[in-house]
């Protein structure tokens, strides 16, 4: 019986023992399963259903400056000239032409059209070649003393070297014509000489600008030719 008893208990141990080794490489497995986990990155959320791609938002964009055009659009053939300051500031040269286009529609009047080339001169606005047109129509119709230095400030402004020698061409026409009452020859001749420098260079440069000089320089010695008699 103690013999049994005996064997039973060295049994038991071995079984023990055997139970140890084979637990033992399993859990060494499980921590190096464990020390080969990489974390995932931390702060990291999934994509919201709702979030606007870079298209989305320059689609946005681009309509938001849509209605912000139609909207200075709508002010300007109301005849708000502020409309040209906002377009100047916010949109390229098109879209400024654009609205001074809608606002020169709108100044049908010499009362309209003077306010309008005040308000772009005072604030040092561009000056489409539609809006020169527009004042050099206005004052052929009744060119004078105020008229002319203006007009001719307007038209070297819109940079547009053909034009610049046909209103100084109109000019000479009307002083000729003695329509241009109050402006003696040596005046006209500082003034065609003086706006001619507000042109830029590269105009002044240009094919255009060389014929337009030629013009000038024509008509300068006829006005000085007249303020010598």
């Amino acid at each position: 019986m103690v013999t049994l008893l005996f064997t039973s208990l060295i049994i038991l141990a071995f079984l023990v023992v055997a139970v140890y080794f084979w637990q033992k490489p399993a859990n060494q497995s499980k921590l190096e399963a464990f020390d080969d986990f990489v974390p995932l990155p931390q702060g990291t959320e999934p994509a919201s259903l709702f979030e606007a791609s870079d298209s989305d938002q320059k689609l946005l964009a681009t309509a938001s400056l849509a209605s912000e055009r139609d909207a200075l659009l709508k002010r300007a053939a109301a005849g708000d000239n502020t409309a040209v300051d906002d377009a100047n500031k916010n949109f390229d040269r098109k879209v400024y032409d654009e609205i001074l286009a809608e606002l020169t529609k709108y100044a049908d009047s010499d009362a309209k059209l003077l306010a309008l080339l005040t308000h772009v001169t005072r604030n040092e606005l561009p000056v489409s070649l539609q809006l020169a047109q527009a004042a050099i129509r206005s004052w052929e119709s009744s060119p004078d003393r105020g008229s002319t230095p203006r007009t001719l400030h307007i038209t070297a402004l819109a940079d547009d070297a053909k034009l610049y020698q046909e209103v100084v061409e109109s000019a000479l026409k009307f002083w000729r014509a003695g329509s241009l009452t109050g402006v003696s020859a040596m005046e006209l001749r500082s003034l065609l000489d003086g706006e001619f420098w507000v042109l830029s260079n590269n105009t002044r440069s240009s094919g255009a600008g060389f014929i337009m000089k030629h013009a000038l320089a024509k008509a300068r010695r006829e006005l000085e030719a007249a303020a010598r008699n």
